[in-house]
């Protein structure tokens, strides 16, 4: 398992992935209940939802997506898309990421003079748990990255999982053994990004 700095600073995109897996099914479910559980969540809310898509239920979350998306992107301009959606599923996993809106109106109803920060805070912890996700899954060998498909296929995928209609579908991050490494990445100068006054 690498240092946490280091699997922070290594945690990049990767498009390029495979249905291979350096660990077992079952330190993959570790990594993502320990997430859900030890992500900060405005007042321990504890909104924030996963599930897990290994094997044949990742396969057909992609092809629900693909036949999704070839219903609004015309025909001719398809073939990028099903070339993306292709490579997705070609990784080992998908997790897909939900916030439960039903603790946030909780506390909308219990704080109101806070009620319009809820769903942003909500967001903010769905993110960090996201986050804890990727680099997790990077820390054991995995590659991956963050989808936004959810408006495309969420009905779908509410029926097909069962998934409550309390829980807002935020995003998916397919993972798999990296086959090619990540894009350059070009930083910013942090003289720009951060101040610190004594």
């Amino acid at each position: 398992m690498k240092e946490f700095f280091t699997a922070v600073k290594d945690r990049r995109t990767y498009y390029a992935i495979s249905k291979a897996s350096p660990v077992s099914d079952e330190r993959i479910r570790e990594i993502v209940e320990f997430a859900v559980k030890h992500v900060p969540s405005p007042f321990n809310s504890q909104s924030g939802r996963a599930v897990l898509l290994l094997g044949s239920s990742s396969d057909e979350f992609w092809s629900i997506v693909k036949e999704s998306l070839r219903k609004i992107v015309p025909a001719e301009k398809f073939a990028p898309t099903e070339e993306k959606i292709d490579g997705f599923a070609s990784g080992y996993g998908t997790v897909l990421f939900f916030e439960d809106n039903r603790p946030v109106r909780v506390l909308q109803e219990n704080f109101p003079s806070y009620a319009g920060h809820f769903p942003v805070w909500s967001d903010h912890s769905s993110g960090m748990l996201q986050y804890i996700v990727w680099t997790g899954l990077e820390s054991e060998g995995f590659g991956a990255s963050l989808q936004h498909y959810g408006p495309v296929v969420e009905n779908e995928v509410r029926k097909r999982w069962g998934i409550p209609s309390e829980w807002r579908f935020i995003a998916q991050m397919p993972f798999g053994v990296p086959v090619s490494g990540p894009g350059e990445k070009e930083f910013l100068p942090l003289e720009d990004r951060v101040r610190v006054y004594e």
